[in-house]
């Protein structure tokens, strides 16, 4: 595994082992990473607070949380997921970054349903931003969020969580979750996000990247120049921030490919 230092990031590059794959050693990695945090969280301040992502990649860690060692390791009565976006679909449409959890971790864990904030993607988006952020400021018992662990993804175009280039979102200085309308790859999208006041007061960002399509935005996010793209602006004022690569992700960055 290969380690580098940009800036105030951590990037992480996880090396194929045997007859295992980039994607594959990734998810053992994360999946040990957040077991670890959530262990030190429960113990230092008797929760973990979680925002889960959508995607394959975090599937495929979802997937290994469930299973065992990291099933019987995690204290599940004690942690608390949230999501840092959801697309505007019922919970049970294909496309449900809820649903997507729910089938691959939640269903197979002992979490307790009320441990579980779901954005609510089937209701005006508005109005689901808003009671998320009511939702957000109850658990953490004022104004400000304060994740544990954020879980985080990149596009194609830079963005992450539902944050997109040159879209309103990302000038939001006091909301913790706002709806955005917004194009990616020439189609309309609706979803509801948390932004850049929620994320960046998180104790712990972690990036999951994989497959050589993501080398060239990796590399324009991480050493290219700072503050064009929308994952250059996770900066979390109080916390650390990892980027987990493969191999092919890395493949463009210096020092690392």
């Amino acid at each position: 595994m290969g380690i580098k230092t940009v800036g105030e990031s951590s990037i992480r590059v996880i090396q194929p082992e045997g007859a295992g794959h980039g994607p594959e050693a990734l998810a053992r990695e994360a999946a040990q990473r957040f077991t670890d945090l959530a262990r030190e969280a429960v113990d230092s301040r008797g929760r973990f607070s979680v925002a889960l992502s959508g995607g394959s990649t975090p599937a495929a860690l979802y997937g290994l949380l469930a299973e065992e060692p990291c099933r019987a390791q995690i204290p599940w009565a004690q942690v608390y997921l949230f999501w840092g976006d959801e697309r505007c679909v019922p919970p049970d449409h294909p496309d449900s970054n809820y649903r997507l959890a729910h089938e691959t971790l939640i269903s197979h864990v002992p979490i307790p349903s009320a441990n579980v904030y779901r954005m609510r993607g089937e209701i005006e988006p508005h109005l689901a931003a808003r009671v998320y952020e009511r939702a957000l400021q109850d658990f953490f018992c004022g104004p400000r969020s304060r994740f544990d662990l954020v879980l985080l993804g990149l596009g194609n175009d830079g963005h992450t969580a539902s944050l997109f280039p040159n879209s309103a979102a990302l000038h939001e200085r006091e909301r913790l979750a706002v709806a955005v309308e917004a194009s990616y790859q020439d189609r309309p999208v609706r979803r509801v996000t948390l932004t850049l006041p929620a994320l960046n007061t998180a104790r712990h960002v972690l990036f999951l990247v994989t497959g050589s399509a993501k080398a060239g935005i990796v590399r324009a996010v991480l050493e290219g120049p700072k503050g064009h793209l929308p994952a250059q602006q996770i900066r979390p004022t109080a916390g650390q921030i990892v980027w987990m690569l493969d191999r092919e992700a890395a493949s463009q960055l210096r020092g690392l490919g």
